[in-house]
């Protein structure tokens, strides 16, 4: 398929991207692409044979005021696809314009996975990141979002800027999580009853899950003595959430719950993307 020419409204980048996924012949294939502007994605890869896992690229790297990224990702029945970044996603400082970037996946009696890098919101930045996911049936999903406000390892802090994080997770239309956390500045950066001076925070999802999951999650957040993190089970989702001072961190618990939390919830041993050696 040719990638069509990139469009730049005058208010910033306008870039989508939709990827299909669909079982054929016992083997996930992607089976539908379709972008607009600087969003991609590279050659699906099979490290356990049947099993897509694909690595969805930004190459500007960084998102500006004015900017707009859609991602829509569709799972059919029986298909299961992997998806990570390459890299962290950078919210440059902006003069008053919102930069965004909007997730929508729709997952039918299949599992989809979406284990990107985190995100890093520069002080004075103005960001949206909103992400839907709809399941259908027994759909299963497992994915996580890791966030970083300012670049804590040069002492630079969210002091001004705004950002507003909403996620939304339905099964057959009905809500099992909606969740809404909007920071503006170094005020509600401080609170006590928000992130109470820590500049990372993340949250992982994954559905269906059993109490032997979020037994699970707690022992081993329990475990890893970092920051804060706990976990919790409602409407059939395991939700767990870390709070502290270091991407490095956030990602070494997450990986380590979906090392553990994968096989029972997919009924297949964790392989990691090959991405995550380099």
């Amino acid at each position: 398929m040719t990638a069509p020419v990139p469009v730049m409204a005058a208010s910033g980048w306008q870039a989508e991207l939709s990827l299909g996924f669909a079982c054929r012949g016992g083997k996930t294939v992607l089976a539908e692409r379709r972008q607009r502007g600087p969003l991609a994605v590279q050659r699906p890869f099979y490290p356990e044979g049947d099993v897509c896992h694909a690595y969805v690229l930004h190459p500007p790297g960084g998102v500006v005021g004015g900017d707009a990224l859609h991602l829509h990702f569709n799972v059919d029945a029986a298909a299961h696809a992997l998806l990570t970044t390459p890299g962290a996603t950078k919210f440059y400082r902006s003069a008053g314009m919102q930069a965004a970037q909007h997730q929508q996946f729709h997952i039918s009696d299949g599992c989809l996975e979406w284990l990107p890098q985190e995100n890093i919101f520069f002080p004075s930045a103005n960001a949206l990141l909103s992400s839907e996911v709809h399941l259908h049936g027994t759909a299963q999903y497992l994915g996580w979002e890791i966030h970083c406000l300012g670049r804590p390892v040069i002492g630079e802090t969210f002091a001004a800027g705004r950002a507003l994080f909403k996620t939304a997770l339905y099964r057959d239309g009905k809500p099992l999580l909606l969740d809404r956390l909007l920071i503006q500045g170094e005020r509600d950066l401080q609170l006590a009853a928000g992130l109470r001076g820590n500049p990372v925070f993340a949250t992982l999802l994954a559905t269906p899950a059993t109490p032997e999951l979020l037994e699970q999650a707690r022992s081993l957040c329990a475990e890893a003595g970092m920051g804060t993190a706990g976990a919790t089970l409602f409407n059939g989702v395991l939700v767990v959430r870390y709070l502290g001072d270091s991407t490095a961190q956030a990602h070494r618990l997450f990986r380590s719950l979906w090392q553990a939390i994968r096989p029972l919830l997919t009924g297949r041993a964790a392989t990691p993307p090959r991405i995550w050696n380099t």
